[in-house]
């Protein structure tokens, strides 16, 4: 065995002496092999990353051991990654490739490269224009302007210090790679790290689930979803009486999965091994009722999706993110991924950028109208305010998350309680605050997750503090939503 793999495995299974076997070394080792092989593609070739920023900062996560370039095969051409080449590996080489406008898909164990041309692609033309040479929010031409009044530029600047240097104001785990506050519709601080600029797309995590919640709103807008109609069981199912509203309340009573380990069971296996992310998510038992109990489920995303594409029909499906919502909002940057079975996995795999996240959250701010040229209504607000309206199922836990979005804990006074946030790993956060007409975004690379994830809620603090003039007059969440 070689040091790497010993190392791998020694890391991934240390266990108390009673419990010297590991049974699912190999699933760990192929997983390990699977999420270097996709974000490797994915920072080479939706990111287009220097391979060492993407070993200095995507491949930096907590226990997990990185394969040496020397075993990792890159073909630049093909726009393909092979991750344990030429390795004593007990685990097959797991292998990724870039597809046009869905970003890299990774393989099953089994599938070498002569498979490429049956994995899906999305070929559809850009929006019209040039977005240099289009006004923000549509486009990215910003106009120079001094901030507004009462706008303080000094807290503005603090605030990216305490964003920015998490050594002194977090923990060094936390890597920020930008910071852009948008303030009645207007850019008025944009910030990113060296080596990371505008244009810079990273994976969104689960922020893709707010996403993924606002697609299945415009599908119930146009009458082709119901919030309260069963999910895709057959009749007969207990499971039948799930509906997408537990769903997308994290409260389906299915049995959980994704908490207890997921590097061998869950949506990790379609995220980074290849496997279906549909099977498993409509596989899982009913252990609790429908809507009673929170938990915290990347499956029950995928639950949700998956009605999408029984709605729509398989190509209509593929196309419906760019042409119900990503282009009409100017999301260009912005791209869906999807598994080899051509399943979008929106509870975590999108690639974006920045402003392309201020974009989205703007659309929330403003209660569902795109400040186009048409004032199109893009969400209806009875979606908007589903998704800010606390499931019931966290009412008793301070009503912590509304409808594939996160909320202002009720113990929480030092921020205003109507802003509510996407939330992704690795510090993913689009904050919406419309007391205060503001939009506040932070991407970053973290690498230590759990007790040391990055304090969105602290963020929105110091961010308003540079609003010191604003009302808080409050816009309070609803108790309940029209839906």
């Amino acid at each position: 065995m070689s040091r790497l793999v010993a190392c791998i495995l020694g890391v991934l299974t240390a266990a108390p002496a009673w419990a010297q076997y590991n049974y699912h070394r190999p699933t760990e080792l192929l997983v390990t092999l699977g999420t270097q092989a996709f974000m490797i593609c994915n920072g080479r070739f939706t990111s287009n990353r220097p391979l060492d920023l993407i070993y200095e900062q995507e491949l930096k996560l907590d226990r997990m051991p990185v394969v040496p370039p020397n075993q990792v095969a890159i073909d630049e051409t093909a726009r393909t990654v092979a991750v344990g080449v030429g390795g004593n590996f007990p685990a097959p080489v797991m292998r990724a490739a870039y597809r046009e406008g869905l970003g890299c898909i990774v393989l099953a164990p089994d599938q070498d490269f002569d498979d490429l041309d049956s994995l899906p692609e999305l070929r559809l033309p850009p929006p019209p224009g040039d977005p240099a040479t289009i006004a923000w929010p549509v486009g990215d031409l910003v106009a120079e302007k001094p901030l507004p009044p009462g706008v303080d530029a000094k807290a503005l600047e603090a605030a990216w210090d305490w964003t920015f240097d998490r050594a002194t104001h977090g923990h060094p785990s936390q890597i920020t790679l930008s910071l852009l506050v948008v303030h009645r519709g207007e850019i008025v601080f944009e910030r990113y790290a060296p080596g990371v600029d505008r244009t810079t797309r990273t994976r969104t995590w689960s922020t893709a689930k707010s996403i993924a919640s606002a697609l299945i709103g415009i599908a119930v807008s146009q009458g082709k979803l119901s919030l309260d109609s069963p999910i895709p069981y057959d009749e007969g199912d207990p499971r039948r009486s799930i509906t997408l509203r537990n769903v997308l309340h994290m409260s389906s009573g299915l049995e959980p999965v994704d908490n207890e380990k997921c590097a061998v069971v869950g949506s990790c296996l379609s995220y980074w091994a290849g496997a279906s992310s549909v099977e498993g998510a409509l596989g899982r038992g009913l252990v609790t009722r429908p809507g009673t109990s929170w938990d915290y489920e990347n499956y029950d995303t995928l639950i949700a999706v998956h009605s999408l594409k029984t709605a729509l029909g398989e190509k209509d499906y593929l196309e419906f993110p760019r042409k119900a919502l990503l282009d009409k909002i100017g999301m260009r940057s912005t791209v869906p991924g999807v598994d080899r079975f051509g399943d979008y996995i929106l509870s975590s795999q999108v690639y974006t950028n920045a402003r392309d996240l201020a974009r989205f959250a703007l659309l929330f701010l403003n209660r569902g109208k795109w400040p186009n040229a048409n004032g199109e209504t893009i969400l209806p607000e009875s979606w908007i305010d589903f998704s800010r309206t606390p499931a019931p199922s966290t009412l008793a836990r301070g009503g912590f998350y509304g409808g594939q979005w996160w909320l202002v804990p009720d113990d929480r006074k030092d921020v205003p309680s109507d802003a509510y946030t996407t939330a992704g790993n690795r510090g993913q956060h689009a904050v919406v605050v419309p007391s205060y007409d503001l939009v506040i975004v932070r991407r970053g690379l973290d690498w230590l997750p759990g007790d040391h994830s990055f304090p969105e809620w602290d963020l929105t603090r110091e961010v308003l503090k540079a609003f010191p003039e604003q009302a808080w007059g409050q816009k309070p969440r609803p108790t309940t939503d029209s839906q």
